[in-house]
């Protein structure tokens, strides 16, 4: 554990995800786990660009080849990829970037910090053939799709 990536102010998750110490009731990073509460929310909002911001803040706080790297960086490809579809119409572009995400995530755990990795795998995947299944899509946290709060976007205008 790193102490630049400790917050005992982050809370517990509801489940045992990947990233949490159950035997010590607190976060490997939480720092991490707060990126993830504002950046999905973020995401789930339609604040691409915010929740970019979020995952790749954290990202700096972690060498290569480090899981929470790969984590993070194909994070910042889901947002971009979004960001990409939506905003721009440039599916192409998505594509290029769901693919490279997809290979930062391949050996990330299915729950990892309460991201439901394996769900965000198989959607990408799936936009890779229909762009369409990221209309309705919300990325689940501790099994819950929530969106953002004001709160979340004071979050990612700091990191500016």
């Amino acid at each position: 554990m790193d102490d630049h990536t400790r917050d005992p102010s982050v809370a517990p998750p509801l489940g045992d995800p990947t990233g949490w110490r159950t035997d010590e009731r607190v976060w490997e990073h939480a720092t991490l786990r707060r990126a993830c509460e504002h950046g999905i929310r973020l995401y789930n909002a339609g604040a691409f660009h915010e929740s970019h911001d979020c995952f790749e803040d954290e990202w700096y706080n972690y060498g290569s080849g480090t899981t929470e790297s790969a984590f993070l960086h194909g994070m910042v490809q889901v947002a971009a990829g979004a960001y990409k579809h939506f905003d721009f119409e440039n599916d192409d572009g998505m594509r290029s970037l769901f693919d490279t995400a997809l290979q930062y995530l391949s050996d990330v755990p299915a729950d990892f910090y309460g991201v439901d990795v394996a769900d965000v795998r198989a959607t990408l995947r799936e936009a890779l053939v229909d762009p369409s299944v990221l209309e309705d899509w919300r990325i689940p946290i501790d099994g819950a799709e929530p969106t953002a709060y004001p709160v979340d976007y004071e979050y990612a205008e700091q990191l500016e």
